[in-house]
């Protein structure tokens, strides 16, 4: 079970909720609630939607570039379970939401 980005408001879309939209082209969009559906079908830009995280990031109310967020890949393939492994990645991945918690507060304070 994955949690999925929403298309259009990019909030986390968890499994067995939302919508997802298929086009004719093979192409998926999941979407967190019939709002940011209806937008979508409107052919409303995210990035003019006060609302939405693509929004906040355009205008520079976010952080958009930083190296904390390179370690949010999506991986396909199942890392074989090692006790030690995760034991170390939990530890990093605190380590990394502290590092961005912090690096966050710095730039809405000098925004």
């Amino acid at each position: 079970m994955r949690v999925e980005k929403c298309y259009f408001c990019s909030k986390p879309c968890y499994p067995g909720h939302g919508i997802a939209f298929v086009r004719n082209d093979a192409k998926m969009f999941r979407f967190c609630s019939s709002k940011c559906h209806k937008n979508f079908k409107m052919k409303r830009n995210p990035r003019k939607v006060k609302w939405t995280k693509a929004f906040r990031k355009a205008a520079g109310k976010e952080m958009n570039i930083d190296a904390t967020y390179e370690f949010e890949k999506r991986r396909n393939v199942p890392v074989r379970y090692d006790r030690e492994l995760m034991q170390t990645t939990v530890k990093a991945m605190q380590r990394v939401a502290e590092i961005r918690k912090r690096r966050e507060h710095a730039f809405w304070k000098n925004r």
